[in-house]
């Protein structure tokens, strides 16, 4: 990143408080973050700890209750909504713990259905996703349906989907928490290798300690307050 290019990603002073009165719950509590274009940086942090709030801020899925978030150089602090949306489609790929592939469409019909959506035409986003299929070793499911696919292919279909397009920004949620050691650790470097290769920022949420070394760099989160000395 040059002296004068802007991180992807800027968090100042990010609160998220749920609820009202008695029953609030302050999930974030002045939050600071960065991360620089093509980094690859998780964060971890026990259950309740605010990483998936976190995570949901910069994914444009929550609004902050306060504090100041910036993505790819576009200021979020005060968004509307259709801002929101249309960031999420067309500059945010997000891989869920669950995969949340649609049962009924194909392993293509997944991703191909996110490119259609960005405006992309019909042949042009089936080799869209049959080329990121390819990418993560599963050139030949192209025709699968979900159920026919083990977990960690799934997950890689997951991974294709939110990768596809080239979307400068990739997050994931505990996406190796569902999967044995070898199948974690084969999908935590294919994310990593795609995500260097096309140049994408990644921010991943997990507590897999086993998947900590393949982090340019670990950020540490405690009861909504990023804790000091992240490491690499």
């Amino acid at each position: 990143m040059s002296a004068t290019e802007e991180p992807a990603i800027v968090v100042r002073k990010v609160t998220k408080t749920y609820g009202s009165g008695a029953t609030a719950f302050q999930a974030l509590k002045g939050v600071d973050f960065e991360a620089k274009r093509g980094e690859f940086v998780m964060i971890c942090g026990h259950s309740g700890s605010g990483k998936t709030t976190l995570l949901s801020i910069l994914g444009c899925v929550l609004n902050a209750t306060s504090g100041e978030v910036r993505l790819l150089g576009q200021d979020l602090s005060q968004p509307k909504e259709s801002e929101l949306a249309a960031l999420r489609l067309s500059h945010i790929g997000f891989i869920f713990q669950a995969h949340n592939l649609i049962a009924s469409l194909t392993a293509e019909e997944n991703i191909s259905l996110v490119l259609r959506l960005r405006g992309m035409g019909v042949s042009e986003a089936a080799a869209e996703a049959r080329r990121k299929l390819a990418e993560v070793g599963l050139g030949e499911k192209t025709a699968s349906l979900p159920r026919d696919l083990s977990g960690g292919q799934r997950q890689r279909v997951a991974i294709a989907r939110a990768l596809a397009g080239s979307p400068p920004l990739i997050l994931a949620d505990e996406p190796t928490a569902a999967l044995d050691a070898q199948n974690g650790l084969a999908i935590t470097e294919t994310l990593r290798q795609l995500a260097k290769e096309h140049g994408h920022t990644v921010v991943v949420v997990t507590h897999d300690n086993r998947i900590f070394h393949l982090a340019d760099r670990i950020v540490n989160i405690e009861d909504g307050l990023i804790q000091p000395g992240d490491h690499a």
